[in-house]
């Protein structure tokens, strides 16, 4: 990976080097599922369960995608993931869609990093 793009990924919140710890150094496998990310429904099901009042279903996308981002080092999209999972949890739906901004403000301005480095 160039440092351009290590540092574009940087500022959309994206660390890829201890990620890329976590996958035991392999830099192309890391890659293959940073980049898969973008093929993930998780955020779209939480937004149409958010807008149905269906709160267990939007936890469960948000609980899972709170993982992912966990696993990837997406940080800057877990941290506004994990502003509305408890919310959620607790079962606060008006509480999460008050965050819900700021959460897709995170989300896409991941994706697009993502994008950018597929090229």
């Amino acid at each position: 990976m160039d440092a351009l793009i290590k540092e574009k990924l940087y500022r959309a919140g994206i660390e890829t080097d201890s990620a890329i710890e976590r996958f035991m150094g392999n830099e192309a496998l890391y890659e293959r599922f940073a980049l898969g990310f973008t093929e993930d429904r998780n955020y779209e099901t939480l937004l149409k369960a958010m807008e149905a009042g269906d709160t267990k279903t939007a936890f469960t996308a948000a609980h899972t995608l709170k993982g992912v981002c966990g696993n990837l080092s997406f940080t800057g999209l877990l941290r506004a993931v994990a502003d509305i999972v408890e919310p959620l949890r607790a079962g606060k739906l008006e509480t999460a869609k008050a965050v819900l901004p700021q959460l897709t403000e995170q989300y896409e301005k991941t994706t697009e990093a993502l994008k950018e480095w597929k090229g």
